[in-house]
């Protein structure tokens, strides 16, 4: 090798070498996040298989390898994985955020996912009528960070009951319905497709829906850790304009919710069956929807004071600490052709 090419290959390996070493040490012990390691590899984002997820399965297959879908089991799993930084991107409950952020994890929250989308089912053979006929009874909601439970504790309160009035167990939302099935719970209160897979079996029905009784309900929202808004913010930008943009097509036409069952069925994303998520898709065609994605501060403010009251936040968290509104305010809608 030559004295010239020598000197060309040195300053390009300190160039290598300085760009690594400027990388910002993030994550906890000051780890580097592995999704930073190379500029070509897809950004990770974390979801569950519920329909509340759906724009995320419809944003990673429009985009076509910028984005991965990486499927959970349950929110702890999510939540260790973002504070951790193994993923700087997931669809999280939005009061967990609130205590993250509030508990100094560097999460900000830059898109809602859906609205409504809860249901609590009884047996279809069982005698309540009304939501006031669950009292001293036994039933299941995922996660008391989950909007679920106050979804939950909005019915109790509406008919003058407490959570004293009534049994409450937390449980994984896929085992809910075999749970009903074998009368180890007399109710559930969770997302879908949890709820309509038991309604499509015919032993379940809705007692009460979201979409009937709190039309401006929201749980999942994406959330990205703040690292990634620093070192890409155009990457961010792009998950939002897909996610947003998804949303806009799902709600356009019973054709594309059509198809979107089928795509979030497929082994890549939720892995499950498509004629339940096409169940939740039309009976009815809001109970969930995905149209309307913008960041309101009021009803986060409603998230939040509900969540003290039921005392999975400790004090109140303002809304800069974990919201950045500036992708939604920067939305340019694209095209999604599936």
């Amino acid at each position: 090798m030559s004295t010239a090419s020598e000197h060309e290959h040195l300053m390009r390996r300190r160039q290598l070498l300085g760009g690594a070493l400027a990388l910002p040490a993030i994550g906890l012990g000051g780890a580097l996040l592995p999704s930073l390691a190379r500029a070509a590899d897809p950004l990770v984002v974390g979801g569950l298989p519920v329909t509340c997820n759906l724009t995320l399965p419809i944003a990673c297959s429009a985009r076509g390898g910028a984005f991965e879908f990486s499927k959970y089991s349950g929110w702890p799993e999510i939540k260790e994985s973002l504070m951790t930084g193994r993923i700087q991107a997931a669809y999280m409950l939005a009061p967990l955020v609130m205590d993250l952020a509030d508990r100094k994890i560097p999460l900000k929250i830059v898109s809602l996912g859906h609205r409504s989308g809860a249901v609590i089912m009884v047996r279809t053979d069982s005698a309540y009528k009304r939501f006031s006929d669950l009292r001293g009874k036994r039933i299941a909601i995922p996660s008391r960070f989950a909007v679920d439970f106050l979804f939950l504790r909005k019915m109790l309160a509406r008919e003058k009951m407490s959570p004293k009035d009534i049994q409450i167990i937390e449980m994984a939302p896929p085992d809910m319905p075999a749970a009903l099935y074998a009368n180890a719970v007399d109710a559930y209160c969770t997302g879908e497709p949890f709820g309509a897979a038991a309604q499509k079996a015919g032993y379940a029905r809705p007692l009460a829906m979201t979409r009937d009784e709190w039309r401006n309900y929201i749980c999942c929202v994406l959330t990205v850790r703040e690292e990634l808004i620093k070192s890409n913010r155009p990457l961010v930008q792009d998950l939002v304009n897909h996610v947003q943009s998804a949303g806009n097509w799902l709600d356009a036409t019973p054709a594309n919710r059509a198809k979107a069952a089928k795509i979030a069925a497929t082994r890549k994303f939720f892995n499950q069956d498509p004629k339940v998520i096409q169940f939740v898709m039309d009976n009815p065609a809001d109970r969930v929807t995905y149209g309307d994605l913008r960041m309101i501060r009021s009803e986060f403010d409603e998230l939040m004071n509900l969540s003290i009251e039921a005392g999975t936040l400790k004090r109140p968290v303002a809304y800069e600490t974990y919201v950045d509104e500036s992708f939604v305010k920067s939305i340019k809608p694209v095209s999604i052709s599936l």
